[in-house]
């Protein structure tokens, strides 16, 4: 979450207080000390209210907005997405509460559940430092299973050593941006830090001469998406697997999507392979891995109007008015100069999604930027593009990813000086207004 409110707010104004954003760090590492040395049972049960809250609290207003939400796949997910959050919150708060047993059994399932998610990922896509990954995945595997057995711990103390670990987690991030900050140079953009470029996507990230504040601009960027359900004839429905990975239709060919940026009147970004590759169901497996003997040429589509001659309509799409036209020029005359194309390293998504990225840094600086990140982690929006982000990295950019990240930092951006409860009750008064009354007549 704090890399992203960074990115957007900018780090000029944190690049000269570092040290601030580091001492935060540090108290997050203390306080994470403090949880598995059971040192203060006061400060054990504040910490787990605030967390537990924050989970709570995120769930209801996605769950609301999702039910605002038009009847389709998108309230589905935002469901789905609202429950997790809540169970997981709700699961915090019950730790006081609950038998040692029951709360070790939930919190070992769970990092099962995520460590088998990172390893199956990092194992498939093999891109580059996906060994770190795997074993960040047995990491917590093994976590899961000294939770069980009650060793080396007492099952009294395992909520408190796994919210102790994301505390600390966190607060080493924190502790190591402070530290990147400071001698990060004021042309760089902030995504050519390590902590962004572990998978080589923000290699072309701008470095700019002279100030470059993003502006509303009269032609707005527009996130062009096909989705693998939509972009594709009679797909056999497979929750899930067809809004974020791929979809099959009935003679077995899969499609996985694709995504373009727009900004008229002379810039398109578009990345396809050169040669249609064929997606079978006993192909797809060996070409998603990232390893470069998958590398295949590829090319740039020039218009939108010429994708939708040669393939068909996108089926959804996501406009920006602010933005930095000169971070995102920059940004693609560098890529551009690589044709290369990977399905799952340097697809069509994975470009976007760096474009987009490059073209919203700076987007939401403010004369007071301490209190525009405060607002920022207490928005729900920074919570769903934040896992969003984490899951692309661990896997990559999909289609489906890119949509809801796209309308996440939409929401973000384009209405900054809104808050997330007036979002909410407008959405809300919206939804009675085309709520029937008892007469069938529309409210």
């Amino acid at each position: 979450m704090v890399k992203l409110a960074l990115l957007l707010i900018g780090p000029g104004a944190f690049r000269r207080q570092w040290s601030v954003l580091a001492m935060i760090g540090a108290v997050f590492v203390a306080l994470a000390l403090l949880l598995a040395l059971d040192v203060s049972a006061t400060v054990t049960d504040l910490t787990y209210a605030a967390l537990g809250l924050v989970f709570v609290g995120n769930g209801l207003i996605g769950g609301l907005m999702a039910l605002c939400a038009p009847v389709g796949v998108d309230r589905r997910f935002g469901l789905a997405k609202a429950v997790v959050s809540a169970m997981v919150g709700g699961l915090i708060l019950a730790t006081p509460f609950q038998s040692d047993w029951a709360l070790a059994l939930l919190f070992a399932i769970a990092l099962i559940l995520d460590g088998a998610a990172r390893m199956t990922s990092a194992l498939l896509y093999r891109y580059s430092g996906w060994w770190a990954i795997t074993l960040c995945g047995l990491g917590e595997v093994a976590m899961a299973l000294m939770i069980l057995v009650e060793w080396p711990l007492p099952a009294g103390r395992n909520a408190a050593l796994c919210v102790g670990l994301f505390l600390g987690l966190s607060g080493w991030l924190l502790l190591r941006l402070g530290f990147l900050l400071r001698s990060l140079e004021d042309e760089a953009a902030i995504l050519l830090l390590p902590v962004f470029s572990s998978r080589g996507w923000y290699d072309n990230a701008p470095v700019l001469i002279g100030e470059d504040p993003p502006q509303e601009h009269e032609h707005p960027i527009i996130v062009r998406v096909w989705t693998p359900a939509g972009s594709i004839g009679a797909p056999e429905r497979r929750p899930l697997i067809d809004r974020y990975l791929a979809a099959v239709d009935q003679n077995g060919v899969i499609s996985t999507g694709h995504t373009a940026l727009e900004l008229s009147p002379d810039l398109y970004i578009s990345h396809y392979p050169a040669v249609e590759i064929e997606h079978t169901e006993q192909s797809f497996l060996t070409t998603v891995s990232s390893k470069p003997e998958n590398d295949v040429a590829g090319r740039f589509i020039g218009s939108y109007a010429e994708e939708v001659a040669s393939w068909c309509e996108a089926d959804a799409c996501v406009t920006f008015r602010t933005y930095s036209q000169r971070r995102l020029r920059v940004f693609w005359a560098g890529y551009r100069q690589d044709n290369r194309y990977n399905l799952t390293n340097r697809n069509c998504s994975v470009l976007v999604a760096a474009a987009l990225d490059a073209a919203l840094e700076g987007v939401l600086v403010s004369d007071s930027p301490w209190s525009r990140l405060g607002r920022l982690l207490l928005n729900p929006d920074v919570w769903v593009a934040s896992m969003i982000r984490s899951r692309a990295s661990s896997m990559t950019w999909t289609p489906g990813l890119l949509l809801d990240y796209a309308r996440a930092l939409a929401n973000l951006v384009e209405r900054p000086e809104q808050s997330w409860i007036t979002r909410l009750r407008a959405t809300l008064a919206r939804r009675r207004r085309l709520l029937p009354n008892t007469d069938g007549v529309a409210l």
